[in-house]
């Protein structure tokens, strides 16, 4: 485990799987998988919800695009009250003039979202915040594998002149510390070999808090959606353009 994030922190990440599981599910069956299920739009529906006035391919308003699983669809919580929401809500009340898209499909893996990018990134795309990696760690998935679906996300972004931020993620220790290290460091690698700005763990003060959580203990309730939407913030405001004057 590596000394920047708390083991406590990744262990409470993990703590309510079992209660989340029935009795003929495996105990590492994973609740953000389980809920795709019940709340997953088909991609060709991912993102209806706009967090700002629609516009078409061709708007000339500049759009941040957070492409994630149920983290970022809002699991468990109105629409409003997701962080996409509360990211487009902060960048209008301090002036700046972006479209927020949110792109997030609960249940979805990085290779989920390797079939789905050219769709995410329609119109006049600025900046993608790319959220994807957690329910890979929970399946238990190859690190490499999705280092490589992330890492092609990434590639094809940039070739379109995006700026990128990663969210990273932490995998529970189910896998053994080898596992979870190499989870860890994948994201840290990634952003120092694209060269692109990190949020070092999008749940930092949110996981592992009942408080700050709905009932699964996993997805964030309104209150830690607004910690979340600060941990974005924080490393996205340097990479917007300046807010328009009054």
């Amino acid at each position: 485990m590596s000394p920047s994030i708390p083991r406590w922190m990744v262990l409470a990440l993990v703590a309510c799987l079992p209660a989340a599981c029935t009795q003929s599910e495996s105990p590492t069956a994973t609740a953000l998988e389980r809920t795709a299920g019940r709340t997953a739009p088909s991609p060709a529906r991912a993102a209806e919800p706009r967090l700002a006035t629609a516009s078409d391919a061709a708007s000339a308003i500049p759009r941040i695009v957070v492409l994630g699983d149920s983290l970022t669809a809002g699991y468990g919580v109105d629409i409003p009250q997701s962080y996409p929401a509360l990211l487009q809500q902060h960048l209008n009340e301090a002036g700046y003039r972006y479209e927020v898209v949110n792109a997030g499909v609960s249940g979805d893996t990085s290779a989920g979202g390797v079939r789905r990018l050219d769709w995410a990134l329609e119109g006049n795309v600025r900046i993608l915040i790319l959220e994807l990696g957690a329910n890979d760690g929970l399946r238990g998935l190859p690190v490499e594998e999705m280092k490589k679906n992330l890492g092609d996300i990434i590639t094809r972004a940039k070739s379109r002149g995006i700026v990128v931020v990663l969210a990273g993620m932490e995998a529970p220790p189910n896998y053994g510390p080898a596992y979870t290290r190499a989870f860890h460091q994948a994201f840290r690698d990634l952003a120092a070999e694209h060269t692109i700005a990190l949020i070092p763990f999008l749940l930092l003060g949110v996981a592992g808090d009942r408080a700050l959580n709905i009932a699964d203990g996993i997805h964030p309730n309104p209150q830690g959606a607004r910690i979340v939407e600060q941990n974005v913030w924080r490393t996205l405001e340097p990479l917007l353009d300046p807010p328009k004057t009054p």
